[in-house]
């Protein structure tokens, strides 16, 4: 077992026993879905409107090296340096060197995944530049560092309480644990910190090839304090978000706000287009962009999954996953938690090392039915699985799996484990939860299902031979005075004739 596997099963069983913390979440996301489910309605046509949205993606996609070289010469044209890096490792040395460049001290950061995915923070904390995240929720987790909880909802596993006592804790001012009050305390702190910044960096949303602009999207209003004070803005965006032209944004933005917020449209939606230009009172003198591969080309050449590049980062399909509102964002130790990151991860990072995300799923499907680009995720999950196993088979499974399909596959053993089963659930409870107990993986947290004191088969056999209940004499009423044309069959003939029991290839016999 690999190191993160190792580390997501030993957080998942922890947090996932945490009621206390596991109601906070169900609590906030339930809110979230009541909000959802009202900015939805406000559509003419929801589903409509994700069609088009995965179209509109589908183009900017499949046409990427096009698009992308348009979007540079429009904002070059105005004075913005444009940065191609490869990799992760390539992305922190170009922005380490734009910093020492403009011989910066101090940093201010909005809210950007893409920073998170290369771990850019530590990067610039190590080469002397003080980083302070501007986003409130990045700004709570910062202080009690700790990478963020969900894509969208830094903070959502934290109280107002635990929140006042890290304030009063790591800034010595927290009157209360008003939310209000706890807002206008980390202000006063981040007023300090725009004033003081020589650099700020963004993220993106959205990167428009029609008019060269980067888009924004946020609530609070510390992107643009983060744009526009420091003399140097750097926004680091991956290539994967490009959107043919400006008026598709006019679908994206309400999508983006319902999906990831329950709101009709986020408070701040500001578009960048190049540094201060002559004649503007404010802005960046100086404006780099950084485009991210970071193995985003390598899905782009997947065929099968390259759809997974139309993710608009909402969280949509975080909030609705069972599995992440159990264990929470932190378990899946990456950037990117839920059902999204359990496809994007392996390609990102390996998918060796990180195969155990995929297998991380009930295979519901209400990931790919809330996604607002209609990625097809539950099935890209199970596409990693098959990938991974074929890749390398673990033996035990498949000396497993061959056990079972024999067992399926033999009438007389399928019925002796029946019984033996039957036998053996009297006792369960005597090691039932123990290691000791052959369900121990289930029974360690459920309870094991019963099996029926009697098969279906043999049920419709005693059925032949009796009364039903609705007066007939077998399965099928027979009129009076005829002769009983019930199933009356041999156990061969059965095997052959009833479509619910396996014949060769099938599955169970009763």
């Amino acid at each position: 077992m690999t190191a993160p596997a190792t580390q997501f099963k030993a957080a998942a069983k922890t947090l996932a026993a945490d009621l206390r913390h596991r109601s906070l979440i169900q609590t906030a996301l339930g809110k979230y879905e009541v909000k959802r489910d009202e900015m939805k309605a406000r559509f003419q046509d929801w589903e409509g409107a994700r069609q088009v949205a995965a179209d509109i993606k589908f183009e900017a996609i499949n046409h990427l090296d096009r698009y992308l070289e348009q979007f540079v010469a429009r904002i070059e044209a105005r004075g913005t340096k444009v940065h191609w890096a490869s990799t992760a490792e390539q992305a922190r040395q170009i922005i380490v060197g734009i910093c020492r460049d403009r011989q910066a001290r101090r940093i201010v950061k909005s809210k950007a995944m893409t920073a998170e995915e290369i771990h850019l923070n530590q990067a610039l904390e190590q080469a002397g530049f003080k980083v302070v995240e501007s986003d409130l929720g990045e700004f709570i987790v910062q202080l009690r560092d700790e990478a963020p909880y969900h894509i969208v909802f830094p903070a959502m596993h934290l109280t107002r309480g635990e929140i006042k006592d890290l304030f009063d804790r790591k800034l010595g001012d927290a009157p209360s644990d008003n939310p209000e009050v706890l807002t206008m305390v980390a202000s006063r702190v981040l007023r300090q910190e725009y004033v003081a910044a020589d650099v700020g960096i963004t993220g993106a949303n959205f990167a428009v090839a029609e008019t060269g602009m980067i888009s924004v999207t946020e609530n609070e209003g510390n992107a643009r304090l983060t744009a526009a004070l420091p003399k140097t803005m750097i926004t680091l965006v991956g290539i994967e978000k490009i959107v043919p032209t400006l008026a598709d944004l006019a679908l994206f933005l309400p999508m983006l706000a319902t999906a990831g917020a329950g709101q009709l449209l986020s408070g701040y939606n500001t578009l960048y287009g190049g540094p201060r230009q002559p004649g503007e009172a404010d802005g960046p003198e100086a404006f780099h962009v950084v485009l991210l591969d970071n193995q985003r080309t390598a899905l782009l050449a997947d065929a099968e999954q390259r759809d997974a590049l139309h993710c608009i980062r909402c969280g949509a399909c975080l909030n609705v996953c069972p599995i992440f509102r159990n264990v929470g964002g932190q378990t899946y130790g990456t950037t990117y938690p839920g059902p999204i990151g359990s496809v994007i991860t392996p390609h990102l990072r390996g998918l060796q090392e990180w195969k155990h995300l995929p297998f991380a799923s009930s295979l519901c499907g209400a990931c790919s039915e809330v996604c607002p680009v209609k990625i097809d995720l539950h099935h890209h999950l199970l596409q990693h699985r098959r990938t991974a196993r074929a890749a390398k088979p673990v033996w035990w499974e498949k000396l497993a799996f061959r056990g079972f399909a024999l067992l399926v596959n033999t009438p007389w053993l399928w019925r002796l484990s029946l019984a033996v089963g039957r036998v053996g659930q009297r006792f369960h409870g005597l090691v039932k939860g123990t290691k000791l107990d052959p369900a121990y993986v289930w029974t360690q947290s459920r309870e094991a299902p019963a099996l029926a004191g009697q098969s279906f088969k043999a049920w419709w056999r005693e059925r032949g031979r009796g009364t039903t209940d609705h007066g007939g004499t077998g399965p099928r009423d027979r009129r009076p005075g005829t002769r009983d044309q019930g199933p009356r069959v041999t156990s061969h003939e059965s095997s052959r004739n009833d479509p619910g029991v396996a014949t060769k290839g099938g599955t169970a016999h009763e």
